[in-house]
């Protein structure tokens, strides 16, 4: 090796060269040190100087600042869950407008999603971040004072398109800032534990605000949430972005939305009305354009979203479980948050309480499965999660639908140890199983799955406890045509139509309204279980060669 004078140079020849060449190059500065790259017989490796204390603490600092959108985000998805009776008085909703205003909110946030993730490359994901959290907190406060069902189904699907710019900065962020793969992964496992324990702690949080407000200060709560993210993220949150972005794709994400929007109608339509041509012609209509995605992006030289990632089975199998874990999760929640309230007379604030059982696991199990997949196949915890998420459905399907008290929080428990696990390890493995600089599009694909999930776990479960509840309930004779329609549609209708009732029509239709409730449940709750034993066996296959 030779030293200058004034600044120490490192010639370092790599191994088969018999001589250094001619023309060394260009030195390049690493750490105070000039390093010429020639070529030497033998050279042992630099070991990289350790991160200091101070840049360890920022990075988990910059962690905690972005768990606020993502708790915000996935406690938006279920907050609503509790106010659901009081939504049903106040606004009178149908049943199938009741499921929109669930519905719409992740509906819009799964279909953009992936183009707000291409967008983020662009302008920079923490930019886009701030003006997600601008738009979201604003929009919170329209839908806090929606005066009507078809103002705050609009109200949701604004907060949906904000929502998309604040999600897929967090995960692909994550990635840039914990590089080491062992603290990235406890990293994800808090992030996957905040998604999911934001999605039960929403009906703790709406049930303590109904306890003391209207129905409207649950979007309220947003705004807090959002000025400390506001505060916070430019001081913590280093900026990042994709150094060379593809071109934006307005038919990819118009495709994208035609895909999703029409799905989900015809699944409701079928749910509700049985075989009937616009609801198969929704699930066409949606497959036909999702294929012309598909084929898009497959054409084009820089995709919105790069569908070859499907081709590797660990990845394909754990998108599939993000998607049925937060299914399940929110199946759930949609019938017990009514069956808590209006069926076992619970206010929201004790409703809320008796879920804080299943959030405690959930987040539990998040942490601890990191070190249960160091010693275990991802495949083998994966499927013993959705096994017991199998279990908490088969608690209530054993009950008849009819359940009380204490057998739904044991379920609910039960159910959240799965959901926990297999969140944990679906993210880790979407992440871990693609090279660094596609990290991006997978965050997209796995926040896609999450969002997917909660739509299809309210549109194929909800839609089925709907339609079974409406062909099951009885309506004494003599109640007007206007209250009749009402009580046939939702469980909250009847039992806001009983209240005007003389006292025996009054108990007549909330005895018909509750047995036709827990009927539509017991369905339900077969459904769920055979939906999570077969998203068990898929695990088992698609995940068996993948390793932690």
């Amino acid at each position: 090796m030779t030293s200058g004078t004034s600044r120490r140079y490192y010639t370092v020849w790599t191994v088969g060269s018999s001589a250094p060449p001619r023309t060394p190059r260009r030195p390049s500065y690493v750490e105070g040190i000039a390093v010429t790259a020639t070529h030497l017989p033998t050279a042992p490796a630099r070991t990289p100087a350790p991160r200091p204390e101070a840049g360890a603490r920022r990075r988990w600092l910059a962690l905690a600042v972005l768990m606020l959108p993502v708790l915000l985000v996935s406690i938006d998805n279920t907050v609503l869950s509790f106010a659901l009776p009081q939504i049903s008085e106040a606004l009178r909703p149908s049943g199938t407008q009741l499921l929109w205003i669930i519905d719409v909110y992740p509906l819009v946030l799964a279909g953009l999603l992936v183009p707000m993730g291409s967008f983020a490359d662009r302008v920079g994901r923490r930019r886009l971040l701030l003006v997600g959290a601008v738009g979201f907190a604003a929009v919170s406060v329209v839908a806090a004072y929606a005066p009507s069902a078809g103002a705050l189904v609009a109200s949701r699907a604004a907060l949906g398109f904000f929502g998309a710019m604040l999600m897929p900065s967090t995960l692909s962020l994550l990635r840039n800032v914990f590089t080491d793969r062992q603290e990235r992964r406890l990293a994800i496992a808090i992030w996957a534990s905040a998604f999911a324990g934001g999605a039960a702690l929403g009906p703790i949080v709406g049930g303590f605000l109904l306890e003391h407000f209207w129905w409207g200060s649950v979007f309220l709560l947003a705004v807090p949430v959002l000025v400390v993210l506001l505060v916070l993220a430019p001081i913590f949150v280093p900026e990042s972005r994709d150094p060379a972005p593809g071109r934006i794709d307005p038919l990819s994400i118009v495709l994208v939305m035609a895909t999703m929007t029409p799905v989900v109608y015809g699944i409701k339509s079928l749910a509700k009305d049985g075989m009937s041509v616009l609801g198969v012609a929704g699930v066409v209509v949606g497959l036909v354009a999702g294929t012309s995605f598909v084929r898009r992006q497959l054409r084009r030289p820089d995709p919105m979203l790069d569908v070859r990632l499907f081709t590797r089975r660990a990845f394909s199998g754990a998108v599939l479980v993000n998607l049925l874990s937060v299914f399940s999760l929110v199946g759930f929640l949609f019938f017990v948050s009514q069956d808590v309230q209006l069926v076992l007379g619970l206010s929201p604030m004790q409703a809320g309480l008796a879920l804080l059982p299943g959030l405690t696991v959930m987040v539990t199990a998040g942490l601890l499965v990191v070190r249960v997949v160091r010693r275990v196949r991802p495949a083998h915890v994966v499927a013993v999660a959705l096994t017991c998420s199998a279990t908490g459905y088969a608690i209530v399907a054993l009950g008849g639908g009819g359940s009380g008290l204490w057998l739904l929080v044991v379920a609910f428990a039960v159910l959240s140890l799965g959901v926990g696990a297999a969140e944990t390890v679906s993210n880790d493995l979407i992440v871990s199983s693609v090279p660094p600089e596609q990290a991006g599009a997978a965050s997209a694909i796995s926040e896609t799955a999450y969002e997917g999930g909660s739509v299809l776990g309210t549109a194929v479960l909800g839609s089925i406890l709907t339609a079974s509840y409406h062909a099951n309930v009885v309506v004494p004779a003599g109640v007007q045509d206007a209250d009749a329609a009402a009580a046939a549609e939702t469980l909250g209708g009847a039992t806001q139509v009983a209240q005007t009732l003389p006292t025996a029509q009054s108990q007549a239709l909330l005895d018909s309204a509750h047995a036709a409730f827990g009927s539509g449940v017991g369905v339900t709750s077969l459904i769920g279980l055979v939906l999570m034993l077969g998203a068990a066996v898929l695990a088992l296959v698609t995940l068996r060669d993948a390793r932690a």
